[in-house]
């Protein structure tokens, strides 16, 4: 789609407020606060606001706003790194008068009233940053705006090692650095680990299972969650611990929430995997998917899924 329909749509609102998806990591808030801080850097005449639940791991790029029902009179709402409806963090989004649908996930809900997903992008932070670069002779970014995105980028394609990071990945991210961002310091910030979080990666790489075919998972239940007294989405981040595994090309953490949901992180850096979480009441991307089991019991019907597709995928090559 044109990008300059959202630029004149965002030139055309007095009042923006950003939506992410639920439990936000470090992609989602990149790209509200990198799109919060070119909005109001370029029109400081606006209101801007991002709204939605807040990221301990990721908190240093910004905090979001409580804003009353009345700002999304006549507001314009822009719902990025989001590719599910449900998913979308804080249901007023639908109050706003127009909304924006901004994501690189493979499609899922059609939602919006305009809609730009184009999924060869690694992150949605650098679809803003894009985005800034595209119109940067108009708009303006700051350097809080800069770590936001350049945090988004860096958090999502692995630092720089995910599939999909291309040479528009580090230009975008050498422009960012431009900006003020010290990717030393950014690297710090989120490599930091509590005592807690240590004994915990030492707990999944103790209990992780295996199957038949070379698929490794954890199961991080609320007794081992409360047990090392880590959050939800310190928790949830341990997903990275079990991947690279030799002769292990698919990986999951299944995290037990409160009130019995049961999630999946799914990760392959073999076979695609998106479609198997589609089974699942989930989505993604062809190599990093989620999806959710209606409880326990079902995870060996999810074993056995990606036991048939590592057979296809060896069988293929």
């Amino acid at each position: 789609m044109g990008l300059e329909i959202i630029l004149n749509k965002i030139k055309e609102y007095k009042t923006i407020i950003i939506h992410g998806h639920l439990r936000p990591d470090g992609d989602c808030y990149g790209s509200q606060f990198g799109l919060k801080d070119i909005i109001k850097s370029s029109f400081p005449e606006k209101e801007v606001y991002v709204v939605g639940q807040t990221s301990d791991y990721v908190s240093f790029v910004g905090t979001p706003d409580i804003i009353d029902d009345s700002k999304y009179e006549g507001s314009l709402v822009i719902v990025v790194d989001t590719a599910t409806e449900s998913r979308i963090s804080d249901p007023r989004y639908k109050l706003g008068r127009e909304l924006i649908k901004i994501d690189h996930h493979i499609p899922v809900d059609q939602y919006g009233d305009i809609i730009w997903v184009d999924t060869n992008f690694p992150s949605c932070a650098q679809m803003i940053a894009y985005f800034y670069y595209r119109f940067k002779d108009e708009l303006k970014l700051s350097k809080t705006g800069a770590v936001a995105m350049y945090t988004g980028i860096v958090t999502d394609t692995g630092r720089f090692r995910f599939r999909g990071v291309d040479e528009l990945t580090h230009q975008l991210a050498g422009m960012l650095i431009t900006k003020g961002v010290e990717p030393d310091e950014v690297d710090f910030k989120l490599s930091q680990e509590t005592l807690d979080m240590v004994q915990l990666k030492g707990k999944v790489l103790t209990g992780f299972e295996r199957s038949t075919e070379g698929f490794i998972y954890f199961k991080m239940t609320r007794d081992i969650i409360e047990e090392y007294g880590v959050t939800d989405e310190q928790a949830a981040s341990m997903i990275s611990v079990l991947g690279g595994i030799e002769n292990h090309p698919v990986w999951a953490l299944i995290i037990e929430y409160p009130g019995n949901e049961v999630r999946v992180r799914l990760r392959s850096n073999g076979p695609t995997i998106s479609d198997v979480a589609n089974q699942f009441e989930g989505g993604g991307h062809a190599k990093a998917a989620g999806a959710r089991l209606n409880s326990w019991e079902d995870l060996p019907k999810l074993v056995e899924a990606v036991n048939q597709r590592l057979i296809e995928w060896r069988k293929s090559n």
